[in-house]
């Protein structure tokens, strides 16, 4: 049964929501999640090892057990819908859904987490599906014994690169930079995949267009290699980083960085009295399903100190 008001909000419906349900859950505060789509970006991981206590796991099996884990409080909710306003009452939040449904709450954590960010080239939009992907887990299989490239040269890149050897026939790692940067643990996995054949690094190269037909069938980069500057392939993935859903929490005057991620303190409190954040949408540096996590319960622990020492 909804409640009139809530004590808090949870908007996103990730491990960095859902551990903050968990929390508020045992602090027996008034809960609502509303998501989109629950699990967040971590579903679309297949291979996590470094969560404490668990050697190796998945991203749907994890995100799952924490929503579970959060739902199984007493006055803990969760709705699948888009937020497409957050305003202020009086002393309490109003958000509003995009079916024109309100919800209030005494406070609001945000956990919106992040949205790929695109190369922005010619054909990039066009073959989006028909060639252009952002999720190797998701269409990685659809590349058996072909060739594909993923751009970009960071720990995510590497992992998306790793996991595309298990049904292409060579990935290339097309980056910018001079080195690509994974974890040294993923590094030394490239390396090994370098020796057998099925991993090559173009470094200092961009894609400046995609071409295709019904489907990509190639890249244009902007310098030569193998003395052309058009190289065949039968896929691309994108992973060049995420940027941050933080344009709520801005619309209520919380104070971005330079990113536009949400700046908090190490309680998670933003600079605007009653609303928290955490997760991948905060200017943590070091972003982790862990530390999500972790930003999650201490968003829930400074609403519960919240609710209990403000007057409503």
């Amino acid at each position: 049964m909804p409640f009139d008001i809530y004590d808090t909000i949870i908007i996103g419906g990730g491990v960095t929501g859902f551990s903050a349900a968990m929390y508020a859950g045992r602090l027996k505060l008034k809960t609502l999640v509303i998501s989109a789509v629950r699990g967040g970006t971590i579903i679309l991981t297949n291979d996590i090892a470094n969560w404490p206590g668990i050697k190796q796991t998945d991203g749907i099996t994890l995100a799952k057990n924490i929503e579970e884990h959060a739902l199984s409080y007493e006055g803990v909710e969760a709705i699948d819908a888009t937020v497409t306003k957050v305003s202020k009452k009086k002393a309490v939040f109003v958000a509003e859904t995009e079916d024109n449904k309100k919800f209030q709450a005494k406070t609001i954590i945000f956990a919106t987490g992040t949205e790929w960010r695109k190369l922005g080239v010619p054909g990039e939009k066009e073959f989006s599906g028909k060639g252009v992907h952002y999720c190797a887990l998701c269409d990685g299989y659809a590349y058996k014994n072909k060739t594909v490239a993923v751009v970009g040269g960071a720990d995510s890149a590497a992992k998306e690169a790793l996991l595309l050897t298990q049904w292409t026939k060579k990935v290339y790692m097309i980056y910018r930079g001079e080195k690509i940067r994974p974890e040294p643990y993923n590094l030394t996995r490239i390396e090994q995949k370098i020796k057998e054949g099925k991993i090559e690094i173009i470094p200092n190269t961009n894609v400046t267009e995609i071409k295709g037909g019904k489907f990509v069938y190639s890249v244009i980069l902007d310098k030569s290699y193998n003395r052309s500057k058009e190289f065949k392939l039968d896929g691309i993935f994108v992973d060049i980083g995420h940027i941050p859903q933080s344009q709520l929490a801005k619309s209520l005057g919380v104070k971005l960085d330079e990113k536009g991620d949400i700046i908090i303190d190490r309680a998670a409190q933003t600079n605007v009295k009653g609303i928290f954040a955490g997760g991948d949408v905060v200017d943590t540096k070091f972003k982790q399903a862990i530390t999500g996590s972790a930003e999650g319960v201490l968003a829930a622990y400074s609403a519960y100190e919240y609710v209990n020492n403000e007057k409503f």
